[in-house]
């Protein structure tokens, strides 16, 4: 049975929001009724926050032994100022850490110390976009992998830092307690689910939007809102002020389907849900954006084939 014990590694000069985030989620999960055991551990005494703010309320690692079932995450820093001369400090508890099969996961920057650990060697990772370069180049045994959310690598997972240490929590509370409950905790921090995974279950409104481009997810959530009328590909690049032509291709390259067959999937999946809640056919094709109640006849069937 699992133990819930989330344990948050802080370096100096530790992210606030690569911290903060993600511990939110743990401890929105326990207000929700699915509580952690939230423990906070570091090398260091009494570690900084890259903003200035300091922390006393840390534990000493030599006091915490890391269990299979615990979670680790590692909390991304300000990378100019990390000091590697404290290597000895810290990488052979990560390295035990990792060796029990814990769940071992770093936010944005911190990518860099499980790859310094030896951890990620061989495997699938990313971090913050302007370090993926760096990241691949310092350490060529890695597979970095650039417009991630966070990239699952068996027990691993790296983030891209900042805001998507929460959609990384977020999974893993879901791993742990499914995705109406993760759901749950999203809807009470007010954030939107972007969880990563192509598993048929996962809604379309899901499964296109484990990408990192702002201008993609602006346009995704106006199409979702404009199901019911003719969307264009020209008025939706005139929303992120870039040509049509690169829209299609910035498109694709971010959510692996083209427009076209984005708004269409949409509309399949609207419309479905709509006819389960027993409107009427002539309606439903009205508010999906469908010519007629015989055309959305044709294309949900031709889903379900």
């Amino acid at each position: 049975m699992s133990s819930n014990r989330v344990i948050f590694f802080i370096f100096n000069n530790v992210h606030l929001l690569d911290l903060a985030g993600a511990v939110t989620v743990f401890y929105e999960s326990g207000c929700c009724g699915k509580h952690y055991d939230i423990h906070y551990v570091s090398p260091y005494n009494n570690p900084g926050s890259s903003s200035g703010l300091g922390f006393t309320n840390v534990e000493p690692l030599s006091s915490v032994t890391v269990r299979t079932d615990d979670i680790v995450i590692v909390a991304g820093m300000e990378i100019e100022k990390w000091n590697r001369t404290d290597d000895h400090l810290w990488v052979p508890w990560l390295q035990r850490a990792a060796a029990t099969g814990a769940t071992i996961s770093s936010i944005c920057t911190a990518a860099f110390a499980l790859a310094a650990a030896g951890i990620l060697n061989g495997q699938n990772c990313t971090t913050h976009w302007a370090w993926t370069t760096a990241l691949q180049k310092q350490y060529p045994l890695l597979k970095v992998i650039e417009n991630k959310l966070f990239v699952q690598s068996g027990r691993i997972f790296t983030s891209a830092g900042i805001a998507t240490g929460i959609d990384l929590a977020l999974y893993l509370v879901e791993e742990q307690h499914g995705a109406t409950f993760a759901c749950l905790v999203a809807k009470d921090m007010v954030v939107y689910i972007r969880r990563d995974g192509t598993e048929a279950q996962n809604s379309i409104y899901l499964q296109s939007r484990q990408h990192i481009n702002h201008h993609i997810h602006q346009i995704q959530d106006y199409i979702t809102k404009h199901l019911r009328h003719k969307i264009t590909i020209g008025e939706l690049a005139e929303l992120v002020f870039i040509s049509p032509r690169n829209l299609t291709r910035l498109f694709k390259s971010a959510t692996g389907t083209t427009i076209g067959q984005y708004i269409q999937s949409l509309r399949q999946e609207k419309a479905k849900h709509l006819l389960k809640t027993k409107h009427k056919v002539a309606w439903v094709a009205k508010e999906c954006g469908y010519n007629s109640p015989a055309q959305l006849r044709k294309l949900v069937k031709e889903a379900k084939d």
